[in-house]
């Protein structure tokens, strides 16, 4: 749907904003990095959600998509590309069945992630049955001990052995994710995380090497990473997701500047009290998110501006405390009416994105269209 010439003081609240020019912007610029250093760019959708903003960033040259979950993924089979990874270990042969599938329904490069041998078999096995090939990356945790098997760990040999003797499968490589970087308390603190996971992922490499074992790609992701400018030589390919939008976080950090932030809500003065300015966006828009991967260098649940007085430092206020349909905004100095369109700035703002229907894109705060979050609520 296409609305023209209505500014964004118009919309009705609470609403998710895309600041068009902003994402543009985002997106030209780590294409940019990454042609730098003649590296892949395979976007997550899992930030987004939305086959509008993978059309763009197809358009700009991504070499695929990455997903989170089956279903997640099933939505964009029908885009611009067939290549894709699900950075997400499959154990279940039911989710395993659906995946393989589509790959053969839609004649898919599909890339899988293991980090253990019993992920491995099971995949092997569905593979076999289905008679279906596919490519296998061998995860590494690098640091957020999460997902993933520790550098040294004698089974990724032991898994890298078996894929390389199964007719069904290829080694595509070794990936990582460097989430903990979100825990970083400056940006000094993300480049030394970004450093150390490709120094990790270089020592397995030689170490399978030492074997007879090629990896043919690396793989990494995580924004902050990115946004610290690190040497890529050697990497294969980047999976950002939040590049897009940027958020609370990413700028406290120090990683950009405010004006690179693409999401922001737009909400309401509803009611007000003398400790409070209450706002119509809870945690059903907002969510709860202090911060992804436990970050501990936000307060609050994301910063407000007056609408018209957007980014302006005199005008900040700071969100402190969120019911399911309301925002509680510390009172300033400042008074407020009842009515004022208040702009904020997310913690975080994937989950923000997973909570809405649609985007508002709007280009010098004029509303020029209504994106669909398709892949809204995909976590199967």
């Amino acid at each position: 749907m296409k609305i023209i010439d209505k500014e964004i003081l118009s919309v009705d609240t609470p609403r998710v904003l895309i600041d068009y020019d902003v994402l543009m912007s985002n997106i030209h610029m780590v294409h940019g990095y990454a042609e730098r250093y003649q590296v892949d760019v395979r976007p997550h959708v899992k930030s987004h959600k939305s086959l509008d903003i993978a059309a763009i960033q197809l358009e700009e040259g991504a070499k695929g998509l990455t997903a989170a979950k089956v279903d997640e993924a099933a939505v964009f089979f029908n885009t611009a590309t067939k290549s894709f990874t699900l950075a997400y270990p499959l154990t279940e042969e039911h989710k395993i069945q659906r995946i393989l599938s589509s790959t053969r329904q839609f004649s898919l490069d599909m890339n899988l992630i293991v980090d253990s041998e019993e992920g491995y078999e099971v995949v092997a096995l569905m593979c076999k049955r289905l008679g279906i090939k596919l490519k296998i990356y061998i995860k590494i945790d690098v640091g957020l001990k999460r997902c993933g098997l520790p550098p040294g760990d004698p089974r990724i040999l032991r898994i890298a052995r078996k894929v390389l003797s199964d007719g069904h499968l290829e080694l595509a490589g070794l990936l990582s994710h460097a989430g903990h970087v979100y825990r970083a308390g400056n940006i000094d603190e993300v480049i030394r995380i970004a450093r150390d996971e490709l120094k990790i992922l270089f020592r397995v490499r030689k170490y399978l090497l030492d074997y007879d074992i090629e990896t043919k790609r690396i793989s990494i992701g995580s924004t902050p990473s990115l946004l610290a400018g690190i040497d890529l030589q050697g990497i294969s390919e980047i999976r950002p997701g939040n590049y897009v939008f940027m958020d609370r976080i990413t700028w406290k950090l120090g990683l950009i500047a405010p004006e690179q932030i693409a999401l922001t809500v737009m909400s309401t003065v509803v009611s007000k009290n003398k400790n409070h300015f209450i706002i119509d966006a809870g945690s059903k828009v907002l969510s709860s998110d202090t911060g992804a991967h436990g970050s501990k260098i936000l307060e609050g649940y994301g910063l407000a501006y007056p609408a018209e007085k957007y980014l302006e430092e005199d005008y900040r206020m700071k969100i402190i405390s969120l019911s399911e349909e309301h925002g509680f905004i510390e009172r300033p100095d400042f008074d407020l009416p009842l009515g004022t369109r208040i702009r904020i700035i997310p913690n975080h703002a994937c989950p923000v994105v997973n909570l809405t229907d649609s985007l508002v894109v709007h280009s010098r705060n004029i509303i020029r269209h209504v994106w669909k979050v398709h892949a809204r609520g995909k976590v199967l």
